[in-house]
């Protein structure tokens, strides 16, 4: 029997998770897949509803990191997951995403040569600011295998001299979550419980230090979206950090016509997605998660990691500015907007070829 562990981190981390826990079911008699959680992002009532949305079993450990700078959240995973990987001895360990787990774990394991796969990799915005680009530019220099959900993470990983034989074009294991509660979101009552129609709301979110951690910044996009609430409903479920900060930087008249509300389980905010006008975003994820779904979206950046949202996707990428935000939001209230098409292999397979590939080719079982 071999020890496969999957590690989350954050709650996109849960999306891309869940999927390949739920495959490696089908090698219950060859492979025990378990989940270590390190609690980098951890709200209590949120973690459990994600759990419980996706149907994922309890986590074999939970490390309860918490928040913290960088260097102390990533330092603190380190040390709290070199203990589990000498205790569980994994034969492999699986990483997803781009946040402070996956290149701390991912670092770890290496260290004590313990192979890696790191799912969603070769994703590349360009802009080394992120915090996120540096975590996915370091944990694939060192990891051993590479599962990608678009061909843009083909062509940088070649270019990197990332050896081919291990670099896998499987799909994208969030929109297997995504395939996987539908059926649930259809049954949700969240627009009832704001009061909102389908069709007729525009869904934000925002959490990038980028739009919400300078008070000029972070104005500029809420008088925007109070432009926006004159003509469409505007439901903003609100991430912690800008909630603080729109209340420490005195912005909170900005909101009063916005639907201003928690934020939420998947399944709540998959139905808010699905039904929304259109989104505006600064999220990685949602970007993916709008194209799949063919719903209109507006992310307020100035790169992307996932191009082909833009390229073939229902996504358009726009300056964080007033101007580019009014334009974008006019051009989407009153001319024809862009038809996309789902991405190749974003089918809701992804983890089915990622755990395949994994049992017969890297463990060998």
């Amino acid at each position: 029997m071999k020890r496969v562990v999957s590690v989350v981190g954050a709650r996109p981390n849960f999306m891309k998770v869940a999927p390949i826990d739920r495959a490696f079911k089908k090698y219950s008699d060859k492979v025990e897949h378990l989940i270590v959680h390190t609690g980098q992002h951890y709200d209590a009532k949120m973690s459990d509803a994600f759990f419980q949305d996706l149907e994922m079993p309890e986590p074999a450990v939970f490390l309860g990191i918490g928040s913290g700078s960088h260097a102390d959240q990533t330092a603190k995973v380190i040390m709290g997951f070199e203990k589990v990987c000498l205790d569980l001895k994994p034969d492999l360990v699986i990483v997803v995403g781009d946040v402070n787990s996956t290149i701390a774990c991912t670092l770890t394991a290496v260290k004590l040569e313990i192979p890696v796969a790191h799912v969603e990799a070769g994703l590349r915005s360009g802009d080394r600011k992120m915090p996120e680009e540096i975590n996915r530019l370091a944990t694939d220099a060192i990891c051993d295998y590479c599962f990608v959900t678009e061909e843009s993470g083909m062509k940088f990983l070649k270019e990197s001299h990332f050896p081919e034989d291990k670099t896998f074009f499987v799909g994208n294991t969030m929109i297997d979550s995504q395939h996987f509660a539908l059926a649930k979101a259809e049954e949700s009552n969240v627009l009832k419980e704001i009061g909102i129609e389908a069709g007729k709301y525009v869904l934000v979110t925002l959490h990038r230090p980028s739009n919400v951690d300078e008070p000029e910044q972070l104005q500029t996009v809420l008088k925007v979206l109070a432009e926006l609430s004159q003509h469409r409903a505007v439901v903003f479920p609100v991430h912690p950090r800008t909630r603080k900060n729109i209340e420490s930087f005195g912005l909170n008249e900005l909101l009063k016509n916005v639907h201003f509300i928690d934020a939420q389980g998947y399944i709540d905010f998959l139905a808010l997605m699905k039904n929304a006008d259109f989104v505006l975003t600064d999220s990685g994820g949602i970007q993916e998660e709008t194209t799949a779904l063919k719903i209109p979206c507006i992310t307020v950046r100035t790169t992307t990691e996932r191009p082909v949202t833009c390229e073939i996707g229902t996504n358009i990428l726009i300056e964080p500015t007033a101007d580019a935000m009014k334009t974008a939001i006019d051009n989407m209230l009153n001319k024809p907007r862009k038809a996309g098409a789902i991405p190749p292999m974003w089918d809701g397979r992804a983890a089915e070829r990622i755990t395949e590939i994994i049992v017969s080719q890297i463990l060998n079982v």
